[in-house]
């Protein structure tokens, strides 16, 4: 077991429609006793593609002791419902920015002796369509999502990395070049340490610096005396680790040059 986000059905609101099940492409809900359950924790990565089609607000993503997360289990149930649904899940991790989580399936479903279905994500189409100049726009795409530290799993993927990248929710907007010249592609998180609970935030990054190989962790924030925060939260978070990371930071002008 391990501490992660995944969905939470209150049963008392569901009123049995069925909706969230087609809108889950790992195929972790089913209709028993006319309510929406979660049958398989493992089949669960807690990305929530369920939580907008539930029209009675009864499906949340939460953080509790729960069964990993697994690929392979996901791709084999996957398979067993046609080639259909496991396009649909394939989909589903592109459009998320799950990259490991592709790759591993596309390599267990090599191992199976399964050809992959050729995927086409909405990004795919838009490149396709607007050709070479729109390539070179998205030469450092974001690569994972969700971004939200309230939100992202404290064991996704994209944690399994050297170096991350704690943003104060401004930046992006400030910065002309936002994901070229900051992100990089590295993974990330985004927080405001004004408006939002900054122990939550500590204790949130506590546990993904404690969870994951990360060594050096960067703060990027506005030049505004309240987005010094970022620095507040980064240090007491690598404070409550056994682990030795190193601490970076980057300062944004409201003109959006990097200072």
């Amino acid at each position: 077991m391990v501490k992660r986000e995944v969905i939470d059905i209150d049963h008392e609101k569901c009123d049995g429609c069925g909706e969230c099940i087609p809108a889950c492409p790992e195929g972790a809900i089913q209709l028993i006793d006319g309510k929406a359950r979660l049958v398989n924790e493992a089949f669960c990565d807690g990305l929530g593609a369920c939580l907008g089609e539930c029209p009675q607000d009864a499906i949340k993503i939460t953080e509790k002791e729960a069964s990993p997360y697994n690929e392979k289990k996901v791709v084999e149930n996957m398979v067993r419902q046609g080639r259909d649904v496991l396009k649909a899940h394939l989909k589903h991790l592109k459009e998320h920015g799950q990259n490991q989580l592709y790759q591993e399936a596309i390599q267990h479903l090599d191992k199976l002796g399964i050809k992959p279905p050729e995927i086409k994500t909405e990004k795919t189409v838009d490149k396709e369509k607007t050709g070479k100049q729109d390539v070179e726009r998205q030469e450092k795409p974001l690569g994972q999502w969700p971004v939200q530290l309230s939100l992202v799993p404290v064991q996704a993927p994209y944690f399994d990395t050297d170096e991350l990248l704690f943003i104060a929710d401004c930046v992006p907007t400030a910065h002309p070049d936002f994901h070229r010249e900051i992100t990089k592609g590295r993974p990330i998180v985004i927080g405001c340490p004004k408006l939002d609970d900054q122990e939550r935030y500590i204790e949130k990054l506590t546990e993904i610096l404690s969870a994951n190989p990360i060594k050096k962790i960067s703060s990027v924030h506005m030049e505004v005396p309240c987005c010094y925060g970022t620095n507040n939260i980064i240090k007491k978070a690598i404070e409550n680790t056994d682990k030795e990371v190193d601490f970076e930071e980057k300062t944004i002008s409201i003109e959006g040059n990097t200072i």
